[in-house]
């Protein structure tokens, strides 16, 4: 017998058990003075590992148990759960390896937990058994990012708290409305694309999808988390919601339109943004833009490719973050425009990080190339033309921003002497085993085709595909040589969503009171209490503790004229004719 067949057996084939189990043990052990800080994420790792092995392993089936009148059913495994059980405990074990010489007992709990919320939600096979992790996912997410430890860390954590509240209710909301119109049936399935149940449950998925408008939570919070809390903050929240969309909603066309419009509206945002870790961000949103819109091609090919993307994208854009952990543990800066010439002291670093680039862009013989491939080739073979044109020019924004600005700027460019730290050996093993993955399914794609919700039959390596992918790496490369200096970035911040709290705060209220200024003295008194109170309101929710100065601490960079509103309406302009026109 093997001895790790006891692995298959329920309940002990749920990986959020281990992962839920590592966390408490290292928060007793560290309680109790047995482990050290500095051994604080050993117990992690080994528990990470008995995940990665449980869901490797994990029968298919389902496990239920009766709470009052309903089935919950708290282990539901087949192909599509189980792929996304394993991707997030590799990404666990990886993460908790890569931050092993600096997370504390805190973190390394926190981290623990919200993947095993993940996990778990992602194995849950009713709607009551989903929401209640999808919520603890929100909530541990949260006391992940608050480990940053600064004051940003903590307001941004804050405002992701109120935002995930709010998709939180559209989500319960949805499902009792669901719940009313099934006579409680509440089965985790697909869901009929009418009525209120499907819009509610959609918008409360969607938030977590980062889908424009409901995205500015994930550029503001993931850039403060930790070096180690982002790279679990970019595996989690919105590949979880991923795959609900996959679940739930496979087929539904307006995705079509809302994730061209995310891989357009992500793009723009990365080519032009300064901090590196928010390109990382927009990013996160851009490629999500392409597992939203196989989603709503909704053929197998499409869903097999949104399944094979999400898992592609977990693991390059862990390694991608990792290496952008690594340019500020090495540094100790976050913005291109302080960076430069660091590749001759942290050459391992780079070029682990450039494996994570060529991955993203989508370059033969790396896993997103043959998960992206197989997206574009769905939509094509579904004759959404244009979503197929669109969602190239995507990719070849993706290559030029973070295959090209972000890596010239950061590790080459312009030599400024900056001091270089040595990384640690375990920073540099989890890149290096997170980049040889991201290369072997990039060489044997059947290791992951194989394990996809649908039989695969697809070949990514035809003449074809191998011509038309690298004409897009070589035109976005042209590109750029030939407008580098116009895509130097430049010390500003580019504000987005998160103009409402950090532009002028009296400027939500103004346009609702503007009308009062010929009623009189009283309707002027009114106006002015208006305006204070909103002021009061946006600057203690931008800035706690600034009241007492009256003053929000800004950033010590200027701020660019928002043009969020734009690319989002132009975004969501060229969705809706591809939706009009269903090509």
């Amino acid at each position: 017998m093997n001895p790790l067949d006891w692995l298959a057996i329920p309940p002990l084939a749920h990986p959020g058990l281990w992962l839920a189990l590592g966390a408490l043990v290292t928060a007793i052990a560290t309680a109790t003075g047995v482990l050290g800080r500095r051994a604080a994420s050993a117990p992690g790792i080994l528990f990470a590992a008995l995940a990665v092995f449980a869901a490797s392993r994990a029968p298919s089936g389902s496990v239920d148990f009766r709470v009052a009148r309903f089935d919950l059913v708290w282990y539901h495994a087949d192909d599509l759960s189980v792929l996304f059980a394993l991707v997030f405990s590799i990404v666990t074990l990886l993460g908790l390896l890569y931050g092993a010489h600096r997370l504390g007992p805190g973190e390394t709990v926190a981290a623990l937990l919200y993947a095993a919320s993940a996990v778990a939600t992602v194995l849950a096979g009713d709607w009551i058994t989903f929401f209640v992790f999808w919520e603890a996912m929100a909530i541990t997410s949260v006391a992940l990012i608050w480990q940053g430890g600064l004051p940003e860390s903590r307001r941004a954590g804050m405002r992701y708290l109120l935002v995930h509240a709010a998709g939180g209710a559209a989500l319960f909301v949805g499902i009792a409305l669901h719940a009313s119109a099934s006579g409680g049936v509440l089965d985790l399935g697909r869901l009929a694309a009418t009525g209120p149940p499907f819009w509610f449950l959609l918008v409360g998925v969607g938030l977590n999808a980062a889908i424009p408008p409901l995205h500015g939570w994930l550029t503001d919070a993931y850039p403060e988390a930790s070096t180690t809390g982002a790279v679990f903050c970019s595996a989690l929240t919105t590949k979880t919601a991923v795959y609900a969309l996959l679940r739930v909603f496979p087929g539904a066309e307006i995705l079509v339109s809302l994730g061209v419009a995310m891989a357009l509206y992500g793009v723009v945002f990365a080519v032009i943004e300064n901090d590196f870790r928010r390109l990382l961000g927009y990013h996160i949103i851009s490629q999500v833009g392409f597992m939203v819109a196989g989603v709503g091609i909704g053929t197998e090919l499409a869903l097999n490719g949104a399944a094979a993307h999400a898992y592609s994208h977990i693991l390059y854009k862990a390694l991608l973050f990792m290496g952008a952990g690594a340019l500020i543990e090495a540094t100790g800066r976050r913005r291109l425009t302080d960076l430069g010439g660091v590749f001759r002291s942290m050459p391992v670093a780079a070029i682990l990080y450039l494996v994570g680039a060529l991955s993203i862009s989508g370059a033969p013989l790396f896993n997103g190339f043959i998960s992206k491939s197989m997206t574009l080739s769905a939509a094509g073979e579904a004759h959404f033309y244009f979503a197929e044109l669109f969602l190239s020019l995507a990719a070849v924004g993706t290559f030029l921003s973070v295959g090209l600005k972000l890596p010239w700027f950061a590790f080459f460019g312009k030599d400024r002497g900056i001091a270089v730290r040595p990384l640690p050996v375990n920073l540099l093993a989890a890149m290096a085993i997170t980049a040889g993955l991201c290369l072997l399914y990039g060489v044997r794609p059947d290791l992951l085709y194989r394990m996809l919700p649908f039989a695969a039959s697809y070949d990514p390596f035809t003449a074809g595909h191998l011509a038309s992918n690298v004409q897009l790496l070589v035109g976005a490369a042209v590109l750029f040589a030939l407008g580098f200096r116009r895509l130097a970035p430049t010390p500003t911040r580019n504000l987005d969503a998160d103009w409402i709290y950090r532009g002028r705060p009296g400027r939500i209220a103004r346009p609702l009171v503007t009308g009062a200024r010929a009623l009189g003295p009283v309707a002027q008194a009114v106006r002015s209490g208006a305006l204070t109170a909103a002021n009061r309101a946006i600057v203690r929710l931008a800035a706690p503790g600034a009241l007492a100065t009256g003053a929000v601490r800004r950033d010590p960079f200027s701020f660019r004229t928002p043009i969020g509103r734009t690319v989002l309406l132009a975004a969501m302009v060229v969705g809706w004719l591809l939706l009009a026109s269903r090509l």
